[in-house]
């Protein structure tokens, strides 16, 4: 799917429809010291080892790629809805 890199939309922050820059999202580093890390870590150690099985058969084709809308005139940022698509591509319009 083509996708314009830039789109009219509204800005809840404006308060008003503005253009915003169109990116795809994508996911931060992993923070080191999370609570969640943490216990995974421990629950991990000594014997046993991984505490839940590894799914190995991928049933999706794909993965969800989701549009983020930042505002041109404040900077505000939003999410669109995720899509299923074998290729995203974002194109000068």
């Amino acid at each position: 799917m083509k996708m314009p890199k830039a789109a009219k939309k509204y800005c809840a922050r404006c308060k008003k429809h503005t253009d915003h820059k169109v990116s795809i999202y994508k996911k931060g580093k992993d923070r080191k010291m999370a609570v969640s890390k943490r216990r995974y870590d421990r629950k991990k150690a000594g014997y046993g080892s991984q505490p839940k099985p590894i799914q190995h058969n991928q049933c999706k084709v794909n993965k969800k790629t989701t549009p983020l809308y930042k505002c041109k005139e404040c900077g505000h940022g939003t999410y669109g809805a995720g899509l299923r698509l074998k290729k995203f591509e974002l194109v000068n319009q």
